[in-house]
């Protein structure tokens, strides 16, 4: 199974294991990560699942379709790396992605 570290924004760490074809998001809630609302359940319309993902993943994550660049407009503190982590796809390959919570999600 693939391992996700969050780390919430006062620095504290928390690695689970993760399903794959679940999304980043799923996994976070399933496992309690503080800060990771999620108050739509993963519709991609509500931004607080919002996450800060580091830039060598970029390229296996792929980039964010029109639906969560609109809804990224409405979520605070973002950034080039924002991402809504119900649009991440777990697979194999994410195994060892790190992200990061906005602060104003806590």
């Amino acid at each position: 199974m693939p391992k996700i570290t969050f780390i919430e924004s006062d620095g504290r760490e928390h690695e689970i294991e993760a399903q794959t074809g679940a999304s980043v998001m799923e996994m976070a809630r399933a496992h309690n990560v503080p800060g990771l609302d999620a108050d739509c359940g993963g519709g991609c319309s509500c931004g607080t699942c919002h996450v800060y993902v580091r830039p060598e993943w970029r390229t296996h994550i792929g980039e964010p379709n029109e639906f969560e660049v609109a809804t990224l407009e409405f979520a605070v503190d973002v950034e080039a790396n924002s991402r809504l982590s119900c649009q991440i796809k777990i697979t194999d390959q994410l195994d060892g992605l790190v992200v990061t919570l906005p602060a104003s999600q806590r």
